[in-house]
């Protein structure tokens, strides 16, 4: 188990919060990893919203079907993918949730121009609302999140 962060118990003590073992970053990295190319990104987004044959995936992600099929063979050993027989034809999809929520998240998270998205204000308050703890050279604090970032951003 690996430290992540420090935080204020009751009583003002600081404890260390337990944060991934070295096998979950390892995983963690590995998986973000495969997700690198913009291609396969493109063939986890589609396959996540919808069930595609490889050479449909291949006309909606801009690229040959021996292209797609190298990459989605890689993404359905890690496991981001899987593939149903429906008759002749494969079918890929994402099946897991938490793969469909993290695309979602990092679509959400990101424009149609590449730019970051503002924080809606509703996600805002609910961020706000978690109070974290900072080290200063004054020691631990807790702060609002929100309004730390607010502060940074600040002019």
């Amino acid at each position: 188990m690996t430290v992540s962060e420090p935080a204020v118990q009751a009583g003002g003590a600081a404890a260390l919060i337990p944060g991934p073992t070295a096998r979950q970053l390892s995983a963690a990295a590995r998986t973000f990893g495969l997700l690198v190319p913009p291609v396969r990104l493109h063939l986890v987004w589609l396959a996540a919203h919808f069930e595609y044959d490889v050479g449909t995936l291949a006309a909606h992600a801009g690229v040959s079907v021996a292209t797609a099929s190298q990459h989605l063979a890689k993404l359905r050993i890690a496991g981001l993918i899987t593939v149903h027989r429906h008759g002749r034809r494969h079918v890929y999809t994402v099946d897991d949730p938490h793969i469909r929520a993290l695309v979602a998240q990092i679509f959400a998270h990101i424009t149609p121009d590449g730019t970051l998205a503002p924080l809606a204000p509703d996600s805002a308050r609910a961020v706000d609302a978690t109070p974290r703890t900072v080290v200063s050279p004054a020691g631990l604090i807790p702060v609002r999140t929100g309004a730390l970032r607010n502060q940074i951003r600040s002019p």
